[in-house]
């Protein structure tokens, strides 16, 4: 059992608890609690594959496109440059579909992808095999609320960079949800503890999850793809790179010579040369990282740490403080304030000032002041993957406050 960085009693319960059903497991040093799994968490199965390990937004991830801008091409002083984004986030806005159910409003909305016509598709009952894919037509590009955002960055050269985090949306949250319940005995839409299902690949519910969480995992890059390079037309930047990772995911791998599914939830690939792109807060640079070039001989326990790791590492910075220990808790229907929060709007609105973000939406539940820091959190997986590019945010767009997704991760 691999542990990068520090974590509290819960989590590394949780992270026990998979380890006495998984052979190998790690965790990342932006861990914290999940459902069953921890958030940051690795696990290798034998023929087996986690749904709740995986989790409910299938396929979450992170993209991030390297334009051919440069923050002058906005104007060549703070004023003209500050107009300029201004502009660029309400557009930004406007365009893109963000909070809870929400419909893809744009014209060259990717709807006649051709994943939208695979065989996976059978692999759902009949029944409900045409609304998911009406639903999953419907919101393909949007990005939805929590955590999820569009952000435009500006890197240690002056290159403008475009950066979105979301998943597979309602289609990952409802394949996701029907198998936890027939994991169970249950039926397709039937509501059941959130407890974890392993399902053996070899039998017909496992191979039917794979095939359906490969299709979200197609989706989510789809979605994010559409709604990254939407950004880079708004800016009329050109693309120049690609950095695309799923966070949510499962894979077969081959480590140490025996072929595992390796589960990552909330956790990125890194394996040598692998290129990410992870993101800190909407008040916090972002980062695009390599799996360390490690030559095993020369460092032999570098080389090691990254085989625990299972050739993984971080999502983001990580929280350190619950949706409504941050926010509070209000009640629905009156709008009574029922508990406050440890976060005043006051205190967001200052970090952002000061870091010169411009914000479009975001709540207090979102706060700089709920996660990690990055720099922190990246020096504590301990030399395994090397920072290439950070990036500094300029715009950062996400769903209104007190939009609650119900398809997060």
């Amino acid at each position: 059992m691999q542990v990068f960085g520090m974590h509290d009693e819960n989590t590394l319960r949780q992270l026990e608890k998979v380890a006495e059903r998984a052979a190998r497991v790690a965790l990342m040093a932006d861990g914290h609690v999940g459902y069953v799994m921890p958030i940051g968490g690795v696990a290798a199965y034998r023929d087996q594959v986690s749904v709740v390990g995986v989790g409910f937004d299938i396929a979450c991830g992170n993209a991030a496109i390297r334009t051919d801008l440069t923050l002058d091409a906005l104007g060549k002083n703070p004023g003209k440059q500050d107009k300029a984004l201004r502009e660029i986030a309400d557009e930004i806005q406007d365009a893109i579909s963000f909070g809870v159910g929400r419909k893809n409003r744009a014209d060259d909305a990717p709807v006649d992808a051709p994943l939208f016509e695979a065989a996976a598709w059978d692999a759902i009952p009949a029944k409900q095999r045409g609304p998911l894919r009406d639903k999953a037509r419907a919101q393909l590009g949007t990005v939805g609320s929590g955590n999820h955002y569009v952000d435009v960055f500006v890197d240690e050269t002056g290159v403008l960079w475009v950066g979105v985090h979301f998943g597979s949306r309602g289609f990952g949250h409802a394949v996701a949800s029907a198998f936890l319940a027939l994991g169970q005995g249950g039926a397709w839409g039937d509501r059941v503890p959130e407890r974890e299902v392993l399902l053996d690949l070899g039998a017909p519910i496992g191979h039917d999850y794979w095939t359906l969480m490969a299709l979200a995992g197609e989706y989510a890059y789809a979605g994010r793809e559409w709604v990254a390079r939407k950004v880079v037309e708004i800016l009329h930047g050109r693309e120049e790179q690609l950095v695309h990772n799923h966070h949510n995911f499962a894979w077969k791998e081959v480590h140490d010579g025996e072929e595992f599914v390796v589960v990552r939830k909330g956790a990125t690939p890194a394996f040598p040369g692998q290129l990410g792109f992870i993101g800190g807060s909407m008040g916090d640079d972002a980062v695009i990282v390599r799996g360390a070039l490690t030559d095993g001989a020369i460092q032999p326990e570098l080389a090691a740490l990254q085989r625990a790791a299972l050739y993984s590492t971080v999502h983001g910075a990580g929280r350190v403080m619950s949706r409504t220990q941050a926010a509070g808790k209000v009640h629905r229907k009156s709008g009574r304030v029922l508990s406050e929060g440890r976060v005043r709007p006051e205190m967001m609105q200052r970090w952002i000032r000061e870091k010169g973000v411009i914000l479009r939406g975001g709540g207090l539940d979102e706060s700089p002041h709920v996660y990690r820091r990055l720099p922190a959190v990246l020096e504590a997986q301990r030399g395994t993957i090397e920072v290439l590019h950070t990036l500094r945010p300029l715009i950062v767009v996400m769903a209104g406050a007190g939009e609650i997704d119900p398809y997060k991760d």
